[in-house]
């Protein structure tokens, strides 16, 4: 069962819940900047971070039946709107960059809602997921939304993705710091010394992929995909491997 839209809201309103939003934009920021041009789509619980792709040409944000909906923006048009996982009421190629937070962890069948969200993303659109970490400590906490559902490894993630048919391309982890009031001031201090020392410990982790994958020739004429190696989120376009979402060395 997905917690409910007061749940969420209502954490994202306390301090645990603000510190996962900043930590979270950071990484978001670094893998599409102000996502200029493009047709953003938030699925499961995005609102908290839509608001910073701020040169998109169109943003909206598609929350489930069982977690309910909120409006958004707070001033001006709505652009939320409910929606059944497994038939998004989009017509394929609709969106350049779709991100989906809170939304595998407690759907009934994540491969599907991962086939919907390949099949409205655009040829040479780009897809972050970000999910309770199966590691880290947040998501042996039920005070949050990250300690509901199923947490992933990010191997599990890039499964999920080959299986939709994309290639991960690019990675990265956050919220090393315990879920626990006295120890959110820490956070960002806990972010470097976590990355190099502790990257078990993660709360939250976050794989972009897409559909450009880059061929090989084999012997007699054969094209094969070649494996793209996983490595963390970046603003330019996907390496051919699978790099940091902050660089080769995550900015914090």
């Amino acid at each position: 069962m997905r917690r409910s839209i007061e749940e969420l809201r209502t954490f994202y309103g306390e301090p645990a819940g603000a510190l996962v939003r900043r930590l979270l934009a950071r990484r978001l920021a670094d893998a599409w900047g102000e996502a200029v041009n493009c047709d953003v789509l938030g699925l499961g619980y995005a609102t908290p971070w839509l608001d910073a792709f701020i040169g998109a040409r169109r943003q909206v944000a598609a929350m489930p039946g069982g977690q309910g909906v909120e409006h958004w923006p707070s001033i001006g048009k709505n652009r939320t709107l409910l929606v059944n996982e497994r038939s998004l009421p989009f017509a394929a190629g609709s969106f350049d960059r779709v991100l989906l937070v809170h939304a595998l962890e407690e759907s009934d069948d994540a491969q599907a809602l991962m086939l919907e969200a390949v099949r409205i993303l655009a040829p040479a659109g780009r897809i972050i997921l970000v999910a309770a970490a199966r590691g880290g400590l947040w998501a042996r906490s039920e005070a949050t939304p990250f300690g509901h559902g199923r947490p992933f490894t990010r191997r599990q993630m890039e499964k999920l993705v080959r299986e939709a048919g994309l290639e991960p391309t690019a990675w990265s982890q956050t919220l090393y710091v315990p879920p626990w009031g006295p120890l959110l001031p820490l956070a960002d201090s806990l972010e470097p010394i976590g990355r190099h020392i502790m990257p078990g410990a993660a709360g939250v982790v976050l794989l972009e992929a897409s559909r450009e994958a880059y061929a090989r020739a084999r012997p007699g004429g054969a094209v094969a995909t070649a494996p793209v190696r996983a490595t963390v989120l970046h603003p330019q376009p996907a390496s051919r491997g699978t790099h940091d979402l902050a660089g080769s060395s995550e900015r914090s």
